[in-house]
């Protein structure tokens, strides 16, 4: 797919009357079907220009799958379920292994963008693979909702009118692979689900269904681990022969030699086309809006830790928000890992060089915009600090520079323990991990755009309420940079030490570098000129009961109190309003009381305002010889959670997932067996049952 028409021209001067009719003709039917903004890179990234050659030149675009292999020659599709890249990712890895040691033609497919319903005409001598991520309580992610509903539906029916008895999918031979997280209940449900009901529909899994654990730090392992006994087992079904693997580019980066870097037509960082002719909305998770901090504080009074607040104007930008969705933020790679990369990568010196992204394959996306340079890919566009995987050390071993190099990248690739004592435990980048091998290497750019992760949008929980403050969303957000054991490395958040750098510009620093770390804090061409953040907003189903009147418990140690702070803050106006409310109990919990009790005078506010309806306890687990969290101080106060909740309440639980917020579930489950003198084992179902009703909510990360 090319991204682009006609690059090298102006994006309004040569087009007349005729196209631009089109182009709105075909920008209407796109939006009739009721798909405002798809998956693909052209749409991603906003190219109406893509809409003119489509509607000019091209037939209209296939959504048979099975037509689509046809036409392209396919015999391998990896349908991908992704909500965060990862899975995509994932997806692009195994369509460029079919290729380059099974030499099949490959190719990644979107579910969102085909009607399946087709399946059930899958040739029989060809192979696909679903690597689904589960999303929030055991749903689909957004892109595989309508192909969830079809495959697992009870009435599901196939294009020759096949159901479940029929065994309408006895042709699809495929693979399935989960990305998950142990902390949460519904551990890779998606994966689980979509496998069963394939079998059930008369489908062949080649091998296991793997399962991979991003709670427990695996994932990337887990993946490894299991693609190679499914890779034996799908050559063994389907009389493959492994060649000689090399790198083979499926993305061509091409150095345009036409166009400088202050030219209009080259993206600096622009996240969408929108951006780039500076026209406006609608502003969504692919055009994010470019939103003004009003004001910004520091929460904590650690001299070793920060936490800020920072109040984000939505303004007439047209994006809304619920009490309790989040606000995504979209951040840039920092000055030191930019310049440490284009170092390395021997590109220091044509930085800004424009290059173009092509490729033969009409399949294949372009996962970036352009044209654009070197270092706006680099800045804006890739996951450069992204944990290092093993398979990415594997790609670069053909490109050492010399035989030393080789074989220290080969053992890095290979072998587990000794890749995790060298780089994954000290959480090196990718740039370090390079430049502690050799201080500069010929790689191919396209190995880098193919390899690393799109830039991805962090999601906070908003800390305001929608009903107080609809036009202004507050965040809360602590600075992640912290030495890791063992090493002399420093891991700094991508996002969280950018927003510190915007702070510290907003309070007077002419040259902010939190923790040592610089960024193009006016973004592409200045636009970003004075102390702004692109921003777009998610919902989410963290919310409060619909009746004000029932009682509502939450746990929230750290960060983990900044929805609690938009619930406490949408309490107080019904109050005001003269609407009944129910019992309100906040767990907070942080290291010391003097240091990081974040929001302190606001709960002292919020308890003369709610008239005694609302009380706060609080964990300081650095003031005691014990440690003491917030799940000591559940609990302490068993009975009165367990009355609350007996009389409708809801519970909420907000932060770390992989311990604190695990614990609180098994402890409520605790709670209930000894205050409702239960057998073992009736607590934990009692704790299922309010998920599945709603009355138990979480809003975790890991």
């Amino acid at each position: 797919m090319s991204p682009t028409a006609n690059p090298e021209k102006p994006w309004v001067e040569p087009l007349d009357i005729a196209i631009l009719a089109s182009m709105g003709i075909a920008t209407a039917a796109y939006f009739t079907k009721g798909r405002l903004w798809g998956k693909q890179a052209d749409q991603r990234y906003g190219y109406s220009s893509r809409l003119v050659n489509d509607a000019l030149n091209k037939p209209k675009k296939t959504r048979n799958i099975i037509e689509k292999m046809q036409e392209t020659n396919k015999d391998l599709v990896v349908f991908y379920g992704s909500q965060t890249g990862t899975a995509e990712d994932y997806a692009q890895r195994l369509a460029k292994e079919g290729h380059s040691r099974f030499g099949l033609k490959s190719m990644t497919a979107d579910p969102e963008d085909y009607d399946l319903d087709t399946l059930d005409t899958f040739p029989n001598n060809k192979l696909a693979m679903f690597i689904l991520a589960t999303y929030g309580e055991g749903e689909p992610t957004d892109n595989a909702v309508g192909f969830t509903e079809l495959i697992c539906g009870q009435d599901t029916t196939f294009s020759n009118g096949g159901g479940i008895d029929e065994k309408p999918l006895s042709n699809l031979k495929y693979v399935a692979f989960g990305l998950g997280n142990k902390t949460y209940e519904h551990y890779n449900a998606m994966v689980r689900k979509v496998d069963s009901a394939l079998a059930q529909l008369g489908a062949q899994r080649l091998g296991d269904a793997g399962e991979g654990d991003d709670g427990d730090g695996t994932m990337e392992e887990d993946f490894l681990s299991w693609k190679e006994g499914m890779w034996d087992a799908v050559a063994a079904a389907m009389n493959l022969e492994e060649k000689e693997t090399e790198y083979e580019p499926t993305l061509t980066v091409i150095e345009d030699e036409s166009l400088s870097a202050d030219s209009d037509q080259v993206y600096l960082g622009e996240p969408s086309k929108q951006h780039l002719t500076m026209s406006t909305g609608p502003y969504n998770a692919h055009n994010p809006y470019i939103a003004p901090i009003l004001s910004s504080r520091e929460l904590s009074k650690s001299k070793n830790r920060n936490c800020l607040h920072m109040e984000i104007n939505l303004g007439l930008s047209g994006l809304a928000y619920r009490t309790g969705d989040h606000l995504a933020l979209w951040p840039t790679n920092s000055d030191k890992e930019v310049d440490r990369l284009l170092r390395v990568l021997d590109l220091t010196e044509k930085h800004d060089k424009v290059i173009r992204v092509t490729s033969a394959d009409p399949t294949a996306k372009i996962p970036i915009p352009q044209p654009t340079t070197y270092e706006s890919v680099l800045r804006y566009y890739l996951e450069i600090c992204a944990p290092v995987s093993r398979q990415f050390m594997s790609s670069l071993c053909q490109f050492s520079p010399s035989p030393e190099t080789k074989a220290e990248v080969f053992k890095l690739a290979t072998d587990k323990e000794y890749f995790k004592s060298k780089v994954s435990e000290k959480s090196m980048t990718l740039g370090q991990v390079m430049e502690s091998i050799a201080p500069k290497w010929q790689v191919p750019f396209s190995l880098m755009v193919e390899s690393l992760n799109h830039l991805q949008a962090r999601y906070y929980s908003i800390s305001s309420s929608s009903l107080t403050s609809p036009k202004v969303a507050h965040i809360t957000a602590a600075v992640d940079s912290r030495t890791i054991n063992g090493s002399d490395n420093v891991l700094n958040g991508v996002t969280t030490n950018y927003l510190y750098a915007l702070k510290l510009r907003q309070h007077g620093a002419e040259d902010p570098r939190p923790y040592g770390l610089s960024y193009q804090l006016d973004g592409p061409r200045n636009k970003y000129d004075g102390i702004h953040v692109l921003v777009h907003t998610r919902h989410s189903n963290f919310k409060l009961p619909n009746d004000p009147a029932k009682p509502i418990i939450m746990v929230g140690p750290g960060t983990g109190v900044a929805p609690f702070r938009g619930f406490l803050q949408e309490k107080i106006e019904q109050v005001k309003q003269g609407t009944e409310i129910g019992q309100i109990i906040l767990f907070f919990g942080c290291r010391r009381e003097n240091e990081d009790f974040l929001y302190r005078d606001e709960w002292k506010v919020a308890e003369q305002e709610l008239n005694g309806k609302f009380k706060i306890i609080t964990a300081f687990s650095r003031e005691t010889e014990q440690k003491i969290y917030v799940q000591h101080r559940l609990q302490e106060h068993s009975k009165q959670v367990n009355d609350l909740l007996q009389e409708g309440g809801y519970f909420y639980v907000c932060g770390d997932a992989a311990h604190m917020a695990r614990e609180v579930n098994t402890l409520l489950g605790t709670i209930f067996e000894e205050q409702r003198n239960l057998p073992a084992k009736a607590g934990e179902e009692l704790v299922k049952q309010m998920r599945n009703r709603g009355t138990y909510q979480e809003d975790v990360w890991s």
